[in-house]
């Protein structure tokens, strides 16, 4: 079983437009609306590769009631704590014209500090039946970083993999206590190691990583987007090679490739064996119109070209 967090659910709403024009009327061609926020697509990714799923955060009002109906019907279990408030909407406006997106983030309803100790007591609860739990996306106002280093401290003390998918201050302060997994960028490893990289420098970037490895991070993976990614880990230094696609939507690809973490790690396989596996999740979801989405036959015939070099 795989637990997912989503501190700060969301409709998502994928508008698609002509042309998209600031200032002017904008028709819109076509509507489509999801169960979003970063985890809730962890959740999507993992259920469609076959595992079970459950997943918690925090919802509200009618949009949470549109959320929790969207989950069921993907077969994605769900048990969260509810809100006062309206949980938010996120649009993505695709630009046929241009090929390029525009998104739009509503802050989260207010969740109060009691909200937060029953998400922690929740979050224990569920953890005892899960293999792997992903903690992703930002949080709803009200919280600090403190609710995600709770959850992580309850997790390390039932021996449960957490990987955490943050970015910030929050990922900063959360390193201290050890997730199992993280996946910055070039600007948040940046951040985290406190100089420049070049992006384009692999040693650069695995040093930078192995560096927060020895920090207590048991696998570390650099997402570079269209480039693949580099990974270090117990098991070594890795770098994933994908093929190159017909990108129709990168929104949600990496929340993809941490479901297909979770989904490997769920199933026993090694991190290379899981990155790969990822890498070919996230690469399928690059290839739909839908968030957090993808097709397993798209999977299936891009997994065998993606190639995992051992580098250390």
């Amino acid at each position: 079983m795989i637990l997912t967090v989503t501190a700060n659910a969301a409709i998502d709403k994928r508008y698609v437009v002509t042309s998209f024009d600031v200032g002017s009327v904008n028709r819109v061609k076509s509507v489509e609306l999801s169960a979003g926020g970063k985890g809730l697509n962890v959740s999507r990714t993992a259920r469609i590769a076959g595992e079970d799923v459950i997943a918690t955060g925090f919802l509200g009002g009618h949009s949470g009631e549109f959320i929790q109906e969207k989950l069921k019907a993907e077969g994605v279990r769900e048990d969260f704590i509810w809100c006062i408030g309206e949980t938010r909407s996120c649009i993505n406006i695709w630009d046929e014209n241009h090929h390029t997106q525009t998104e739009f983030l509503e802050p989260g309803a207010r969740a109060t500090q009691q909200n937060q100790d029953s998400l922690v007591k929740k979050f224990t609860e569920l953890a005892a039946d899960c293999s792997v739990a992903a903690i992703s996306g930002s949080m709803p106002e009200g919280c600090t970083p403190e609710l995600y280093k709770r959850m992580l401290a309850a997790g390390k003390k039932a021996g449960k993999k957490v990987i955490l998918d943050t970015s910030g201050k929050t990922l900063e302060e959360c390193l201290d206590d050890h997730p199992f997994m993280i996946k910055p960028n070039i600007d948040e490893i940046q951040m985290l190691v406190g100089r420049k990289l070049n992006p384009d420098d692999t040693k650069e970037l695995l040093d930078a990583a192995k560096e927060l490895h020895a920090r207590g991070i048991p696998a570390v993976v650099i997402s570079l987007g269209s480039s693949g990614s580099l990974m270090s880990c117990g098991e070594g230094a890795f770098q994933a090679l994908v093929p190159r696609i017909d990108a129709v939507n990168t929104v949600g690809c990496g929340d993809a490739m941490i479901g297909g973490f979770c989904t490997g790690i769920a199933r026993g396989l090694s991190m290379p064996e899981s990155l790969k596996l990822a890498s070919a999740v996230s690469a399928a979801a690059a290839m739909t119109n839908r968030t957090g989405f993808f097709r397993m036959e798209d999977m299936k015939k891009l997994e065998p070209q993606i190639e995992i070099r051992k580098l250390r």
